[in-house]
């Protein structure tokens, strides 16, 4: 699952990272470097490549949970990796430089611990785009290791097709061009062209309230509709991320049944948001999306989509898994890095039907896509539809359609969709302008999804923009020659303050300085250290984010552009930015047991000697680092605590990302 800046308009956990001034170790071809870290430290090491070079490696994460981040010879951040929590974190990048690339090793979350990191290649990076696929994918093509296939076409021809390494670790059995594989996310878009074929057939529209379909769902007090549900802006919460406040480890196979859907949904008290008002990546509505087809059909989904979708297609190697406990035939297993550089075996989450839960393989999607573009099931009308992006209710596009994520590749319209289970990871992209599209699978809980990106680049490069440079501030020009080491620090106190996010009202982004190290913090969120790429602009450690300060007429700092998953503007509020530090004797007025009705789950809060720690018994235990007043993050959550008008602790709110404002109260 991938951290990130902005999800839902909320700051995920970050991890702290020192300067770029950093003492660098160099690195060589085949040697491993043994290292150790401490929480705050920054580890640097360098590999001198030459312009248009392929650099790879791993850090092998023995005790500690690592963030890689790559910086280039100017200073600039340009990549960050932070995937699995143990075994091997892998990167790779291009250079598009000759010079020395720091390569920084960074604890998530304040961690401690030992490590090794070691770089597998460094070469130029092939111009053929077979010979670059060939290139990118061997990191995959390993019988010790989970594989990988991918798959290019353009106008019905397909221009490159292979697989790589293994679908089967137990038995040896090596991932093929026609193995079928859960291709997770990229599921939701069978969902909601199985809703859009009820349409076709007058049997709903989608502004049909879903409660005429599903009326056993509770009044919430506006009405949510099939479009809200398809366009992830219901206001429901998440089933999995809440799923995980309860202790239910998802991660390691613990069991969700289809039926909790609608029974977390009937226990919610609230919406999360108004319907239509806010884009927040939702589980939860496409597996309400699967149950309305089988109630109007009266057939189980998959058995609906074998009969309507996947037979008069052709698509004879796609099938939707009822559950992990139905079985799929020549099928890759999925896998997860493990200690010592194993892979552990791990199966799939439970409940995912119409979010995710379909097998597929890289021949049957590009079939999918065929249809799209000349279609033999479904209107023409009903994919254009699906292709185009949702408008919110403050008139801004969601970028996301219906089961489908719409932007632009270099100059390129760009219809596409991800998806991730526990460890299976795929990537279909159509570029419907030129007829062409790509898909990429793997059983590898670490696979790289942007390679199907870059090998669209290196297929359809010609009907692309050029690259755009690394653009300059229009407050700075010099941006691109800009030497971070000699940034004045105290040249950031005057964007020192508050800022609040236009798209969500209350959500509030604070800077401030601690010395010469610069950091960020979100609403109830851990703060995060950000590094200057230019006078007015900033990179964000953990993510491919970044922030962009503006001047007013008088000069002025009074605005900012965060930029990650999209720009998201924020103005600044008034009031100090003075960082909140409670003392030992403030901290214990949060200590006690805490319920929520809502989810039937106790937290436990105890003070040890500083600091909050947050306990429940089936989740680790997890440090709480306070953010502003009585608001803490930690373990993956965010917590807002509630005070009676005595000032007395008397609950807290827990948020999760896609999760939020679910409610415990204190039971002592």
């Amino acid at each position: 699952m991938l951290r990130s800046f902005v999800a839902a308009a909320a700051i995920a956990s970050f991890a702290f990272a020192s300067g770029l001034s950093a003492q660098t170790t160099p690195l060589s071809m085949g040697s491993s470097v043994a290292g150790s870290l401490e929480a705050g430290d920054t580890i640097a090491y360098t590999v001198t490549a030459g312009e248009d070079y392929l650099v790879r490696g791993a850090v092998d994460q023995i005790t500690v949970d690592v963030i890689v981040r790559i910086l280039h010879p100017t200073g600039r951040v340009v990549s960050s990796f932070d995937g699995p929590g143990e075994g091997l974190e892998h990167f790779q990048f291009e250079t598009d430089e000759e010079g020395d690339w720091q390569i920084q090793v960074i604890p998530f979350e304040e961690g401690s611990g030992e490590y090794s990191i070691a770089i597998s290649m460094l070469e130029p990076v092939a111009t053929d785009p077979r010979e670059l696929a060939e290139q990118l994918l061997s990191a995959y093509d390993r019988e010790d290791s989970p594989g990988a296939a991918v798959s290019v076409w353009r106008d019905g021809r397909t221009l490159f097709s292979k697989a790589y390494g293994t679908a089967n670790l137990a038995y040896g059995i090596p991932f093929e061009v026609d193995t079928r594989t859960n291709i997770g996310s990229t599921s939701k878009q069978f969902t909601a062209f199985a809703i859009m074929l009820l349409a076709e057939q007058g049997k709903l529209s989608l502004d049909d309230d879903v409660r005429e379909h599903i009326p056993e769902l509770p009044d919430l007090g506006e009405t949510i509709t099939i479009r809200h549900i398809l366009s992830h802006t219901t206001g429901y919460r998440e089933f999995i991320n809440l799923l995980i406040m309860t202790g239910r480890r998802v991660d390691h196979g613990d069991w969700v049944d289809r039926s909790e859907i609608i029974d977390i949904v009937q226990r919610q008290p609230a919406l999360q948001n108004s319907p239509g008002s806010e884009f927040n990546y939702n589980n939860t509505a496409f597996g309400l999306a699967a149950a309305i087809v089988e109630r109007i059909s009266e057939q189980d989904f998959h058995e609906f989509m074998e009969e309507n979708v996947f037979g008069p297609l052709g698509m004879t190697r796609t099938m939707v898994r009822p559950s992990p406990e139905h079985i799929v035939e020549e099928v890759s297993m999925g896998y997860r890095p493990g200690p010592g550089g194993a892979f552990l075996e791990t199966g799939d989450i439970g409940g995912a039907v119409g979010a995710g839960g379909i097998y597929s393989t890289v021949g049957d999607l590009q079939t999918w896509i065929e249809n799209y573009a000349d279609p033999a099931v479904g209107s023409p009308e009903s994919i254009e539809e699906m292709m185009t992006s949702n408008i919110l209710t403050s008139g801004d596009t969601s970028g996301y359609g219906l089961g489908l994520f719409i932007d632009e590749h270099r100059g390129l319209r760009r219809v596409h969709h991800g998806g991730a289970d526990m460890a299976h990871r795929s990537q279909l992209a159509y570029y419907p302008e030129i007829n062409a599209g790509i898909t990429t699978q793997s059983n590898h809980a670490a696979f790289d999804g942007s390679i199907a990106f870059r090998l669209a680049e290196a297929f359809f490069g010609d009907d692309m923009e050029p690259e755009e440079e690394e653009e300059a501030t229009e407050e700075s020009p010099e941006a691109a020659a800009f030497d971070a080491e000699a940034y004045d620090p105290e040249a950031f106190d005057e964007m020192v303050g508050r800022y609040e996010l236009d798209e969500t009202s209350g959500f509030v982004l604070r800077f401030f300085r601690e010395g010469d190290t610069l950091f960020a913090q979100g609403s109830g969120q851990n703060r995060v250290q950000i590094v200057p790429t230019s006078d007015m602009t900033f990179a964000i450690v953990e993510v491919d984010g970044s922030l962009t300060f503006h001047r007013n007429d008088e000069g002025e700092v009074d605005a900012l552009t965060l930029h990650q998953n999209g720009d998201h503007p924020a103005n600044r509020v008034e009031g100090e930015a003075e960082e909140w530090e409670p003392s030992a004797e403030e901290l214990e007025a949060f200590t006690g047991r805490f319920f929520s009705d809502e989810i039937e789950t106790f937290f436990t809060i105890t003070l040890d000697e500083d600091h909050l720690v947050l306990k429940q018994r089936r989740l680790d235990d997890a440090n709480l680092t306070p953010g502003e007043e009585d608001e803490f993050s930690g373990g993956g959550f965010q917590i807002s605590f509630e005070r009676d008008r005595n000032g007395r602790v008397i609950a807290f709110y827990m948020a999760n990302t896609r999760s939020r404002d679910v409610r415990f109260e204190r039971v002592r």
